[in-house]
């Protein structure tokens, strides 16, 4: 493994390991990766042989910067005011150098070496749109709990990796792409199904978006409520009446197979709250959840007043045990629809998700794991470290509460271990990445985990406070929020660094982000962050029920959901940027 220079590092300071970068030898950097045992203080290494990171060849990397393929180029862009808004190519998205943290010197342009290069997927949502346990019936509560995209979740992110494998490297500066790594909520319903659907989105395989019955589809969009958009029904429901278009054949479209490529670079896994908790917010382990998620029965519809009081009790952290979600399942069972009953829904647990990512079914490109280990098997954790270059490690946390709740926090064993990591990476002379679900603001869960009653629980803030006593961080990057947004975190007295949160691929606009580390051989470095959209147009033919043609409909629905939201954009300093820093 080495560092991989830039192309225009490499003109002045010609040598092999250049030349190996600009022909594409993801290799060099992508991971020869150690996974650092948790909560153990000696992180036994697991080294990984480099033939086993990955069987595809990564396109070459260009002989200059590019914008082709990104939204440095263009990005969608809706047509006409009103009503329901086709898109289509929109004006490129700039960069914006952001010195915050240190005042970026001319010249650096012509100085920089390249450390690093991945791509972060957040929120992907693949989704089992006719689960029992999802609750659409809370649409007029929260745009969240259903959106008239999610039926093209596998599609869309088919698309997204098809973008990756596009991908001439790193469009800043030309070095091959290391990895991609996903930064949870992979899976919306903590499905069996789902988690199937997504290791095979990224690793490679053929995927039936469909459960329960193998002929139809049975979910919301054909249950005759104007409360969902009917897409292949004459009803005038609430979609269409905002314009949406009525699309003969679309629910079969959506149920038919798809297939990946899967990714052509390694890819990491974090784990996600919607992986997690049933519902996303509710603690795990219930068996009327497990079994009422393989049965055959699915509520459509519930009144105002107790769709209300469910929705309140979710956002003020009510009872995580679900007790009111069971009782209004219980107390609406003769109003539920019948649906074909399958076991593949049940809930998966976290043993079951390592092993599944340890499948070799599942390895593609590799690494074996994803990031995970039979270290993490045996000590029932879901965080590790990873090797991203000889001089840059990764660190992969869980901020998932098992007591229940969407937001997040830290037990104090993975804290303790997160501080042990970042010492060792220190010592050894490396930089540190952080890798989480949650952001910041949204880790101030600090109910207790069941399983460990004795352990405390530990926010943002703290999480905050810790990066900031090592100088070798520079980045936290996470999700969860369904945004665009990039903070700098001063630390006069430590180490100064950048949290990069993501938009989500389910909700407009559906993006994930490339970002670079360099060297600026001045006293600073520089994190380049490029936003990226799937390879799918962003002109849309409602004739077109091709994979392709539903995963560009994926996006135009997801712009005209109704309650979606203009701020997940974020600014312009929240998208392609340089964020200088100063060297620890």
């Amino acid at each position: 493994m080495s560092r991989i220079r830039s192309v225009a590092a490499a003109a002045t300071h010609p040598d092999r390991r250049a030349f190996l970068a600009a022909a594409g030898a993801v290799g060099l950097a992508a991971g020869a990766g150690f996974a650092l045992r948790p909560e153990t203080a000696a992180h036994a290494a697991a080294e990984v042989p480099l033939s086993n990171l990955s069987n595809r060849q990564a396109p070459a990397a260009p002989l200059a910067p590019y914008t082709r393929g990104t939204t440095l180029a263009s990005a969608a862009a809706p047509r006409g005011t009103s009503g329901y808004r086709r898109l289509g190519d929109g004006p490129a998205w700039r960069r914006v150098v952001r010195g915050d943290l240190a005042a970026p010197r001319s010249g650096r342009e012509n100085r920089r070496t390249a450390l690093a290069s991945f791509v972060q997927f957040t929120d992907l949502h693949v989704v089992d749109v006719q689960h029992p346990l999802r609750y659409e019936y809370l649409r007029a509560r929260t745009a969240s709990a259903w959106r008239p995209q999610e039926a093209l979740s596998v599609a869309g992110a088919v698309s997204l990796v098809e973008r990756v494998n596009a991908l001439r490297g790193a469009p800043v500066t030309g070095s091959p792409l290391h990895f991609v790594m996903t930064t949870g909520d992979n899976t919306d319903n903590n499905s069996k199904t789902e988690l199937d659907w997504f290791l095979k989105v990224m690793s490679g395989g053929r995927v039936t978006p469909n459960s329960g019955d193998p002929r139809r589809y049975e979910g919301v969009q054909n249950s005759g409520l104007k409360l969902y958009w009917q897409p292949d029904d004459a009803l005038r429901d609430a979609d269409k009446q905002l314009g949406f278009p009525h699309l003969d054949g679309f629910l079969a479209a959506a149920i038919r197979e798809v297939n990946s490529p899967g990714l052509n670079v390694p890819w990491y896994s974090t784990v996600g709250n919607h992986d997690s908790l049933p519902g996303g917010c509710y603690a795990p382990g219930d068996s009327f959840f497990a079994e009422f998620a393989v049965g055959g029965r699915k509520l459509m519809t519930l009144d105002e007043q107790a769709g209300k009081a469910l929705w309140d009790n979710v956002k003020s952290g009510g009872d995580p045990r679900g007790a009111d979600w069971k009782a209004v399942l219980k107390a609406q069972a003769k109003h539920m629809r019948p649906v074909t009953p399958d076991e593949n829904r049940a809930p998966f647990t976290p043993l079951e998700y390592l092993k599944a990512h340890l499948d070799p079914a599942h390895t593609g490109p590799g690494p074996v794991g994803h990031g995970y280990s039979r270290a993490n098997v045996d000590a029932g954790t879901q965080y590790y470290a990873f090797r991203i270059a000889d001089d840059v490690i990764g660190i992969s946390l869980d901020s998932t509460d098992p007591g229940g709740h969407y937001e997040g926090s830290l037990g104090t064993a993975q804290l303790k271990w997160l501080e042990r990591t970042l010492k060792e990476s220190a010592g050894n002379g490396s930089y540190a990445i952080v890798f989480s679900h949650h952001t910041s603001k949204s880790m101030r869960n600090l109910r207790k985990d069941p399983s460990r009653p004795g352990e405390a629980r530990h926010g943002g803030d703290e999480v905050l406070s810790l990066l900031g006593r090592h100088r070798n961080v520079l980045a936290w990057v996470n999700g969860h929020s369904h945004r665009n947004r990039v903070t700098p975190h001063p630390s006069p007295g430590g180490g100064s660094f950048w949290e990069i949160s993501t938009a989500s691929h389910i909700d407009f606009p559906q993006l994930a982000r490339v970002i670079e580390l360099v060297d600026n051989k001045d006293g600073t470095l520089s994190l380049f962050t490029t936003l990226i959209e799937s390879a799918a147009p962003h002109a849309t033919d409602f004739a077109d029920l091709s994979q392709t043609g539903l995963a560009a409909l994926y996006r135009e629905l997801s712009y005209n959901a109704p309650g979606r939201r203009d701020t997940l954009n974020g600014t312009s300093e929240d998208r392609n940027t340089e964020l200088v820093l100063r060297k620890g």
